[in-house]
């Protein structure tokens, strides 16, 4: 359990990070972007938003971070990964690169663009497990998105669309095929930040 206002981490290689950020603003949240090891100090739980998962994985060894978040993450630091990130998360990638890296910390398997490519992009009412004391949906906005083929035993499946997991937790660590931070919807990112910190003041 964190004791002090958190800082979160926004990795800010590519993607759609400062909406990661405005959502993070919009509950109190404390967020720093993340481009350097230097930037990982002091960071407490660490979100990786959406992007294109090989480019990431490749920015992600040139600018020297993939082995300091790794570090991080099996120290047990949270961390949120959506589209991108959550195939940079996944024990197994079906159809990556053969030099695509993963942090592997989620029993889970994934195929790229699993949904299909941009012109498959769609937007759906999710129903999220836990999200707190308002019941309505969640708008899940799918780019590109990967798609969960397989679910370890340890994994829960917060959400699911047609039958497919598409928000899951497996302890410190929560991913989402979708794009939450599109929503204009912070729900997410306070469950998220709920499920590690007891500073809940402002969410």
């Amino acid at each position: 359990m964190i004791t002090h206002a958190p800082m979160i981490g926004v990795l800010a290689l590519q993607g759609a990070f400062e909406s990661h950020q405005q959502r993070l603003t919009e509950i109190g949240a404390l967020s720093r972007q993340v481009r350097t090891p230097r930037d990982l100090a002091g960071v407490d739980a660490l979100v990786m938003p959406g992007g294109e998962s090989t480019t990431m994985s490749r920015l992600l060894t040139t600018s020297e971070l993939f082995d300091p978040i790794a570090d991080r993450l099996a120290g047990g630091m949270p961390v949120f990964g959506t589209c991108a990130g959550m195939i940079l998360l996944a024990d197994e990638i079906l159809d990556g690169r053969p030099d695509q890296r993963s942090f592997a910390m989620i029993d889970i398997a994934v195929q790229r663009n699993g949904y299909g490519r941009q012109l498959d992009s769609f937007e759906t009412e999710l129903t999220v497990a836990g999200l707190g004391p308002d019941p309505a949906p969640f708008h899940g906005v799918f780019i590109r998105a990967p798609k969960v083929t397989r679910v370890g035993g340890a994994v829960e499946v917060l959400a699911q669309h047609a039958g497919v997991p598409v928000l899951l937790r497996q302890g410190a660590v929560t991913v989402a095929s979708f794009h939450p931070e599109l929503a204009g919807d912070h729900r997410l990112h306070a469950q998220f930040l709920n499920s590690f910190s007891n500073q809940t003041e402002n969410i």
